[in-house]
């Protein structure tokens, strides 16, 4: 875990260097992922059987953390992709045994994992307008032809887009909309197509495009082999989908914290009880946040899918998402005007900062699964709207 981190440490101030030039013009960090493909970080999670680092949760979220350090932006898409091969390569024997999927599926997962450890990486293409991220009420079908699954929608906030090798495309079943299935799609399908859609607040590297489908895949495409694994994997094991970029958001808190220290001490601000109150807060906030994040990860290396495992997930993304947004508010307001203006590392972070909290699950959403949980009910069933 040590060299991962040293790693990820070395690559972020690189990323810092970029940030603001992918930043203002919405430009993708090919740069830093050719940093990162090098490093061998798109294998962190993937097997060494299959050429991978073999990493763990904890391991993933310590490595996001640090890159968030240098750009928000490249570790969410870094997330993205993580959570492909995480949620793949935490299938073992026993899980695909319970899930019924069979051999020649886990073969094609291998194949995938192999490739993300040779540098492929995945985006994840899951949303969609008027849906959001609840798989429950996608719009994006499919339905099985000879030797395979055509598929027809569209997605978007896919991060990644146009960039990706491969696309995990989550679509509900033609005739039962209750039998959502994921489909990872190459990005040179026939029929696939990018439409350059994304100009939003913050994390505007992300290139967090639109996707266009209507693409005949094989059925080795079908992750799992087994159709209506979406929603169950998402309530057993949210970690994937709920909290792997809490650790990206507390970096990018973190990253706040770093800037406002160094604009305030160039502004002689540091006198100021009212700056260093504020500088304090935020220490604390984001320590705390931190230790939150780390404790979720740890029970998932420990305990994956299990109640207070979930319950720790939860608790992760609400508290980076809010912590993350209000951090920078602050930090900003301290460092004052001079650190409004664009261009400026806290103007560009707490814009990134402020997405934290919009990312399904939302802050409400999380807050709400947590009161259900409190009050003694089952959060994934007890909702007046369906999470996923």
């Amino acid at each position: 875990m040590t060299d991962l981190v040293a790693t990820a440490a070395r690559l972020a101030p690189r990323f810092a260097g970029r940030a603001a030039a992918h930043d203002d013009a919405g430009d993708f960090p090919t740069a830093d992922f050719d940093d990162l493909r090098q490093a061998g970080l798109l294998g962190v999670l993937v097997p060494p059987r299959l050429g991978g680092v073999g990493a763990g949760f904890a391991e993933y979220a310590a490595v996001a953390y640090e890159l968030a350090q240098g750009n928000g932006a490249t570790a969410l898409v870094f997330n993205m992709h993580a959570s492909v091969t995480g949620a793949m390569a935490a299938v073992d024997d026993g899980l695909a045994e319970a899930l019924g999927i069979p051999p020649a599926a886990l073969a094609a997962r291998d194949t995938l994992l192999r490739a993300a450890a040779d540098g492929a990486f995945y985006a994840v293409a899951m949303s969609e307008r008027g849906a959001g991220s609840r798989l429950s009420q996608l719009a994006t079908i499919y339905e099985p032809v000879p030797g395979g699954f055509r598929i027809t929608g569209a997605k978007t906030f896919v991060s990644g887009a146009g960039y990706a090798d491969g696309y995990l495309v989550a679509a509900r079943h033609a005739d039962d909309q209750q039998v959502v299935s994921q489909f990872l799609v190459p990005a040179d399908a026939a029929g696939l197509s990018v439409e350059r859609s994304w100009d939003s607040l913050g994390m505007r590297a992300t290139r967090s495009d639109d996707l266009h489908l209507a693409v005949t895949v094989p059925a080795s495409a079908l992750l799992g082999g087994v159709e209506g694994l979406a929603l169950a994997v998402a309530q057993l094991a949210p970690h994937w989908l709920v909290a792997s970029y809490a650790a990206v958001y507390v970096g990018v808190a973190q990253a706040a914290v770093t800037a406002a220290a160094a604009h305030v001490s160039e502004r002689g601000l540091g006198r100021l009880p009212a700056v260093r109150a504020r500088l304090g807060r935020a220490d604390a906030a984001v320590a705390a946040a931190h230790q939150v994040v780390r404790e979720a990860a740890r029970r998932v290396d420990a305990a994956p899918g299990d109640p207070e495992t979930n319950r720790w997930v939860w608790r992760a993304k609400l508290l980076a998402g809010t912590t993350a947004s209000e951090v920078t508010a602050s930090l900003l307001e301290a460092a004052g005007t001079s650190a409004s203006r664009r261009g400026h590392p806290l103007e560009r972070l707490f814009r990134d900062a402020r997405c934290g909290s919009l990312q399904p699950a939302t802050s409400d959403v999380c807050a709400d699964w947590l009161g259900v949980a409190v009050l003694g009910g089952d959060p994934d069933a007890d909702a007046a709207a369906p999470r996923w």
